[in-house]
């Protein structure tokens, strides 16, 4: 199983949806969508040659579910998921879908309870929001064995190159300046 690198441009607007399929990067990432429109997006994404991950837990008329999940599987088809729930990572993981873990880190007891939450259902990757925590990024990647990807408020080259020194494997930014980095 390929895992992303370097910078994911993520979706969060149909009018950058182009940008990112022009874009060098292999992967992409869908944030918002709704349920209708997400097998064309994914077969448009496939035909110009891009892995595509969805973000479960902001595509409306999803349900977070065995059923949403199985549908997701045999009609979409996409490469991976990210979502903030243990159980759609636990079914990610058994379909052999790519599972990337989303944290958001407000305090230390977030981190505590994400991190109880990652030896739990052991994602393929750990996406840290935000992700211009450095310290923090290179915390978990000493502690654990799973891959960061950074995430959430990145909107500078800098602060691309921070999180990739700091352990980031990839950071995923719907800043479209940054998908040339």
């Amino acid at each position: 199983m390929e895992i992303p690198t370097g910078v994911l441009p993520a979706i969060r607007n149909m009018k950058d949806f182009d940008k990112a399929l022009e874009s060098n990067h292999n992967f992409i990432v869908l944030l918002e969508t709704r349920l209708s429109q997400l097998k064309s997006l994914v077969d448009y994404s496939k035909r110009s040659n891009k892995k595509v991950l969805i973000h479960f837990d902001l595509i409306q008329g999803l349900k977070a579910d065995e059923y949403g999940m199985e549908y997701l599987l045999r009609d979409i088809k996409p490469d991976g998921v990210l979502s903030t729930r243990g159980n759609i990572i636990k079914l990610a993981k058994k379909h052999k879908l790519l599972a990337i873990q989303r944290m958001f880190l407000l305090d230390s007891m977030a981190l505590d309870h994400n991190l109880k939450l990652v030896d739990r259902f052991r994602p393929d990757c750990i996406e840290v929001l935000p992700g211009l925590m450095t310290s923090v990024i290179t915390s978990i990647s000493q502690k654990s064995d799973i891959p960061v990807i950074a995430g959430g408020l990145v909107e500078k080259e800098e602060e691309v190159s921070a999180a990739l020194d700091a352990g980031a494997i990839a950071v995923s930014t719907s800043n479209t300046k940054l998908w040339t980095f």
